[in-house]
């Protein structure tokens, strides 16, 4: 985990085109956070690939987050299909090296302000009842996010969806 105050937060920068080498950057994110199955790590790395395929016609969007020249972050997200202009937050994550720094709520706030130029009005977000997934459900409510639903038994019988929306 990244200490607070070694984080020079002019040396982040975020950016929205999706490059080749983000396949392995989110893959290399992702499995760093010990929060995601190892099913789920390929999904992840799938959307990428769905967005370099198909462009904008893939409904997927990405912010990554770099430090000092390193994807050390990002988001995926996309309008959500039959809604008047309703998001569905699919991942956001932080390499474990730079967690804890408060990269992660400026990459949401990044998010949300991206969402909002293409007209969104609300996000939706999905997670996990597991008490492992506390830490996930926490910086959701920190960030403003209102527990909206759970639904229980979703993900397995002892693992409820928790859902989450903010309007913008």
């Amino acid at each position: 985990m990244m200490q607070t105050g070694k984080f020079d937060a002019s040396k982040l920068n975020f950016r929205n085109e999706v490059k080749q080498e983000d396949i392995a950057g989110v893959k290399e994110i992702v499995e760093s956070t010990g929060f995601f199955h190892d099913y789920e790590i390929p999904v992840a790395v799938e959307l990428v690939e769905e967005r370099l395929n198909k462009g904008a016609g893939s409904g997927y969007y990405f912010i990554f987050a770099e430090y000092d020249g390193k994807t050390i972050a990002y988001s995926c997200f996309g309008p959500i299909a039959c809604t008047n202009r309703s998001y569905d937050l699919f991942w956001i994550a932080t390499h474990n090296d730079f967690r804890g720094a408060g990269i992660g709520k400026l990459l949401l706030a990044e998010t949300e302000q991206m969402m909002r130029k293409s007209g969104g009005r609300l996000i939706v977000v999905e997670t996990s009842s597991k008490p492992f997934y506390l830490p996930t459900r926490s910086f959701y409510e920190k960030c403003n996010y209102e527990k909206a639903a759970q639904i229980s038994g979703f993900y397995d019988t002892d693992d409820d969806k928790v859902i989450y929306l903010k309007k913008l």
